[in-house]
């Protein structure tokens, strides 16, 4: 009868059960139909919360680790750098200097035309800010038509296809406002003196042609 009196509570009397009884088994039924408090705490709750919103702001605050320039692809490798002491820089009157590593038996790019190159962009001391290298794929460039640095603009209009220059750029015709210092590059102080190893990969249209009639 005590379960009639549960099941169909809505529909049956409750003289027809025990009233201690009814009382008994209807506060266990509320009982079982109230939400159930969290197993963890409220503090708890805040305490974990707290914990992954640092663990969030310190994975965004934090910056990757720079990657050792040793490690990094270069133009000019140690072998090479070694042997730059005793070569002689070329100076041009803008103030431009440089050293061919490589030179080139092709054409030179006419002033406009698009080039295809390889870089690697250094401080002076040899801190890599930039490379084509690193980013997996060569670079195009009009030259003459300032869309790099006026020193690496200058550099590349004098030399051959297949060679490689380490260009040693003035300030004022590299970055008179510097670059900002981001995740694994250096910073580079406004109107600060540049080091670029680049190499002339091709001149589309023009060596290309030529590569087909050879």
């Amino acid at each position: 009868m005590i379960a009639g009196c549960l099941t169909h509570q809505a529909f049956v009397s409750t003289s027809a059960c025990s009233k201690a009884a009814y009382r008994r088994r209807l506060a266990v039924v509320r009982a079982a139909a109230e939400p159930q408090p969290a197993a963890t705490s409220r503090r708890d709750a805040l305490r974990q919360a707290v914990g992954v919103a640092a663990v969030a702001l310190l994975s965004r605050a934090a910056p990757a680790a720079a990657i050792d320039d040793e490690e990094q692809a270069a133009l000019c490798d140690a072998s090479c750098a070694s042997d730059l002491a005793g070569k002689e820089r070329v100076t041009t009157a803008s103030g431009l200097q440089y050293i061919d590593l490589v030179e080139g038996k092709g054409l030179s790019p006419p002033k406009g035309y698009q080039v295809t190159v390889d870089y690697v962009a250094m401080t002076p001391e040899g801190r890599i800010f930039d490379s084509s290298l690193a980013k997996g794929y060569p670079y195009q460039i009009r030259v003459g038509a300032g869309q790099v640095v006026p020193g690496l603009d200058e550099g590349l209009l004098t030399m051959a296809t297949g060679g490689v220059r380490r260009l040693y750029i003035p300030g004022d015709l590299a970055f008179p406002k510097g670059l900002p210092a981001a995740a694994g590059r250096p910073r580079v102080a406004p109107a600060s003196p540049v080091v670029f190893d680049v190499k002339l990969l091709r001149i589309p249209g023009v060596t290309d042609d030529d590569e087909d009639e050879a």
